[in-house]
């Protein structure tokens, strides 16, 4: 009766989990993972919008050398007050004053990037009312052509005309980069999980398997064929497994959620990852990656723009110290009158230049100093470029190195994972028929397992060194073509 009513027991727990209907799942491949990291990541959103500031700052930078044109002015500025008035004899006395100025200016400039000056054209209108006299009077200049050029001093202009396209440039590399960085982190997430998956896998058939021979003991146990010690060992087992897969479980389902948030997926289906076995047979030329780094990467760029910037400071210190001028000059047309189209009628000419200057007397060394100070830092930037070149390409090599290594331990980390599944079934029915010990099971249990996560971490080494040599590259290796944007 007893055994009956276990029987009875065991079916309506079958039924009730037949009954259950499974939960909705999605398989996905590593490339899909990267391709929707790519797509939906805040991650990727953040990239693109640094691409987009960029390229307006670079737009920015671009129309400050275009032709300049503003309107200005006030309308109006009105004033009633009580004003001291010098009068005729020398003295001063208070009146009333009711008045209002009036002016318009129309301008167009355009820098001058060979020299850093600016050339301008305007023209200009004024208008004066006297309320208490009621007078009113233009004074009107139909076009003035002026020129404002420093002398001797820096030319912000034509260094920016130098640095800011290696901006722009640099920032473009930069952007490739980031979303092989995404691509990198989206397979490091991507193994986390499917390694996790494989340990709820092990440990799912873990139980499987220890309840399967416990079951099988118990009987030998009862016809006298095993000892009560390997009986006891076999239920710790068996409890062992149990806690294992509970929390191989809850690792897998952490894991999932760092995936599905990293890559911005808001599905509510379970993630299922296919193992990506099928590695590229690639051999990675070492020159190939080194030449392919100094072209495609930001740091060609950046190593540039960081010597230009240097001279900048150098430039920028001699040009301050030192004889400082400045060159003003105008040419117009200019007239006045009581009405506003008289005031454009029969117009003289007028003129004026102006050159201010700077000498320092005596500064203490002061910039002798700042100018010191600004080419040891050249110097240094030189130095350190070279380093961080030196650095760079040491990087390329050794990742180049290690992944030829990885692929040839992922392909013996596979070998060892089959005949460790193998070796593991042989002495399962081995052990079931009586002729070998408990501890020789477990011993090819825990070797089973052992190589089938060091299968899956051996593929995890290989894809993130691949996707690294990536991004250390801006090469795709499978396509042989450099990564460009799309």
């Amino acid at each position: 009766m007893k055994k009956i009513y276990l029987f009875y027991l065991l079916g309506l727990v079958m039924q009730a989990s037949l009954a259950q209907s499974p939960a909705p799942a999605r398989r996905l491949t590593l490339n899909e993972v990267i391709s929707l990291a790519l797509r939906e990541s805040i991650w990727a959103k953040q990239a693109a919008a640094n691409k987009e500031n960029n390229y307006w700052q670079f737009r920015t930078y671009k129309a400050g050398y275009k032709p300049q044109l503003a309107l200005d002015g006030t309308l109006p500025d009105f004033s009633r007050t009580i004003s001291p008035v010098i009068q005729p004899d020398g003295t001063t006395a208070f009146r009333q004053v009711a008045i209002n100025n009036s002016a318009l200016n129309l301008s167009l400039s355009q820098g001058i990037g060979l020299t850093g000056g600016e050339v301008f054209v305007r023209s200009q209108v004024q208008r004066f009312d006297d309320f208490d006299r009621n007078q009113k009077s233009y004074n009107s200049n139909p076009a003035i052509i002026g020129i404002s050029q420093p002398l001797f001093g820096y030319n912000a202009l034509a260094w920016n005309k130098k640095i800011e396209p290696l901006r722009y440039e640099e920032s473009l590399k930069k952007y490739i980069e980031d979303r092989e960085v995404i691509s990198l982190t989206a397979t490091e997430r991507f193994f986390d999980l499917l390694l996790q998956q494989v340990n709820a896998e092990i440990a799912q058939k873990n139980l499987e398997n220890n309840e399967a021979i416990y079951k099988i003991a118990e009987e030998k146990f009862r016809l006298g064929k095993v000892s009560r010690n390997d009986l006891l060992q076999l239920q710790l087992s068996l409890m062992n497994a149990k806690v294992a897969q509970a929390q191989a479980s809850l690792d897998a389902r952490n894991a999932s959620l760092k995936l599905r948030t990293y890559i911005g997926y808001t599905g509510d289906e379970l993630l299922e990852l296919e193992n990506p076995a099928n590695v590229p047979a690639l051999i990675i030329d070492e020159e190939l990656a080194l030449a392919e780094a100094r072209k495609n990467r930001k740091e060609a760029i950046s190593f540039k723009r960081k010597i230009l910037q240097a001279e900048q400071e150098v430039a920028y210190a001699k040009g301050k110290s030192g004889l400082n001028a400045n060159l003003f000059a105008t040419y117009g047309l200019t007239n006045q009158a009581e009405s506003f189209t008289d005031s454009y009628l029969r117009p003289i000419d007028q003129q004026r230049v102006r050159i201010g200057f700077d000498i320092p007397i005596m500064d203490w060394g002061k910039q002798r100093a700042t100018i010191k100070t600004a080419e040891i830092n050249q110097q240094l930037a030189q130095y350190t470029v070279e380093q961080d070149a030196a650095t760079f390409e040491q990087a390329v090599t050794t990742q180049v190195n290690q992944f030829q290594m990885l692929r040839e331990r992922l392909s013996l980390s596979a070998q060892a994972d089959q005949i460790a599944q193998e070796r593991y079934e042989i002495t399962k029915a081995t052990y079931l028929i009586g002729k070998i010990s408990i501890t020789d099971l477990n011993i090819a249990a825990m070797e089973k397992d052992q190589a089938k996560r060091a299968y899956v971490s051996s593929l995890r080494d290989f894809w993130t060194a691949y996707y690294n040599l990536r991004t250390l590259t801006l090469y795709d290796f499978e396509k042989n073509k450099p990564i460009t944007l799309d």
